[in-house]
């Protein structure tokens, strides 16, 4: 790990990789979502047209461009918070590639914001839509407004015109797989014209960069925006789930659950709406399929798969033997992987632990028989390792979301039953997202189609800093809270409190 020294946030190496491969990630979101404008020209005209009232389904799918916009632009700013302090780095090479990263970042929300902005001027009916408010993603009125007012200024051309030189003077070479991209992005802003002003060397954009304020943008209330930005920094990588609450949570679940999770500073599943983010699989240890999957039923399903011994273990063992194998292998602190997820290094065991080290967490059971759960975790086995699917592409098994996982393992069949998801189109891809699982649980509470019940729920108090267990009503509330939820106690009681984040410790 690399120190930036003080109170600025750390860096570490491997890190780099991960916050450089996800600015290629956000900026090809960015960019399809620019040729899903393209494809929709009557609602996104490329020149400029007469105010009309749009139909319903144009609403859908300005919201949709609108919205996965905000999310890759929230994304990209939670990078650009990990290095805007690159130039206190001490390691050279580390300085430089950190610089890179912040650079690509900047110029990934800049060219796609001024893209994005020109499309929606062209249709005059679009920018009143967009400045209303949203409250199931927490944009307050005039959100789109705020967004022009961030990129058409000087502001942002002067960030860019310095950053530029500091990159020319030193971190290109250090920009690895980033450099096409920031060629591209860099060339299209010089053409837009955004450069102009004076020409800065090396030392006067170090001097601009050390100075700019990179103000985080987030479409919430002005005085949380930055309390959050800093409380970001400030809580990097540490969640409120304690290490107990994980332990006795791991007592309580079964082979098949399935894990809903959110971390409350941290921007995961950039294009899946809603309020939970990440959806995970609960396969258990070895020795916990074992017991709970001795059963005459299983035992006999088993025997049809051609495992004459009956034994569930040695089912998944024989058919998917390396699989199995990376099941067993220890991780972090000696910790067994029990749970099986979609996430960017692709499908993956990883242990609870891990998995759960979150702000808030519920566990689902599904009301269905051992069979098949049986036969959902054996599916889940044939997906392991195939990489995590960027394009949120339901139609294709190639790669997978994280909920693709839980969706397929599950689906129905001829020859047995399964959980039947909610699924909906999203920038012309059908998905179905975490967030649909919990109002899926609040639609069906108590009535005859109800597939799941609820183990726990663990919910963050980002207030008071914990988690604490929390009611089924509560839960079934959960899924109509803002995507960019702030707070428990919503954004009234921090303004009550005017408390100041660089205190907090």
């Amino acid at each position: 790990m690399t120190s930036v020294g003080g109170d600025t946030p750390m860096v570490e190496l491997s890190q780099l990789d991960v916050d450089a491969n996800a600015v290629r990630h956000h900026r090809d979101g960015m960019r399809d979502i620019l040729q899903f404008m393209q494809q929709h020209a009557d609602t996104f005209p490329t020149e400029a047209g007469e105010r009309r009232l749009l139909s319903t389904e144009e609403k859908t799918l300005l919201f949709d461009a609108w919205n996965r916009m905000l999310d890759y632009q929230l994304a990209l700013e939670h990078i650009k918070q990990n290095h805007k302090v690159f130039y206190k780095i001490k390691n050279k090479a580390t300085r430089r590639t950190s610089e890179a990263i912040l650079f690509a970042a900047f110029l990934t929300q800049y060219r796609y914001a001024l893209e994005f902005i020109h499309r929606i001027e062209n249709n005059p009916s679009l920018d009143a839509l967009l400045n209303d408010t949203q409250p199931e993603y927490g944009i307050p009125a005039g959100t789109y407004a705020d967004f022009k007012f961030r990129y058409l200024n000087l502001d942002r051309a002067a960030e860019f015109t310095a950053l530029a030189a500091v990159y020319e003077a030193s971190g290109k070479k250090h920009a690895g797989n980033l450099r096409t991209g920031i060629s591209e992005d860099a060339r299209y802003l010089w053409k837009a014209g955004v450069s102009h002003g004076p020409k800065l060397t090396a030392k006067n954009g170090i001097d601009i960069v050390t100075n700019a304020a990179f103000s985080v943008w987030f479409p919430v209330q002005t005085n949380v925006a930055t309390w959050m930005g800093d409380t970001k920094v400030y809580r990097k990588d540490e969640y409120l789930i304690s290490d107990q609450q994980i332990a006795d949570l791991g007592d309580r679940l079964q082979p098949g659950d399935i894990l809903l999770e959110r971390r409350e500073w941290h921007v995961s599943n950039v294009g899946l709406p809603g309020f939970w983010p990440h959806a995970a699989f609960f396969i258990g240890t070895t020795e916990q399929r074992r017991d709970y999957f001795d059963d005459d039923s299983v035992h006999a399903w088993v025997k049809t798969q051609g495992q004459g011994d009956g034994d569930f273990e040695n089912l998944l063992k024989t058919r998917y033997p390396e699989a199995y194998a990376d099941s067993l292998s220890p991780q972090e602190d000696g910790h067994i992987p029990r749970i099986i997820e979609a996430i960017g290094e692709g499908v993956s065991f990883t242990t609870l632990e891990h998995s759960a080290y979150a702000d808030s967490v519920a566990a689902l059971r599904p009301r269905l028989d051992k069979v098949t759960k049986a036969a959902a975790i054996l599916k889940t086995f044939h997906y392991s390792g195939r990489p995590y699917d960027f394009n949120f592409d339901f139609q294709t098994d190639s790669s997978l979301v994280c909920t693709e996982l839980v969706y397929k393992s599950y689906e129905p069949d001829q020859d047995k039953p399964g959980l039947t998801f909610p699924v909906k189109e999203v920038m012309g891809r059908l998905v179905t997202a975490p967030n649909d699982i919990a109002r899926m649980f609040d639609e069906q509470h108590g009535s005859e189609q109800q597939q799941l019940d609820l183990v726990a729920f663990l919910d963050a108090d980002e207030f008071n800093k914990h988690s604490s267990e929390a009611s089924e009503a509560e839960f079934r509330n959960s899924w109509q809270r803002p995507k960019w939820h702030i707070l428990k106690g919503g954004l009234k009681s921090l303004a009550m409190k005017n408390i100041d984040p660089s205190a907090n410790d």
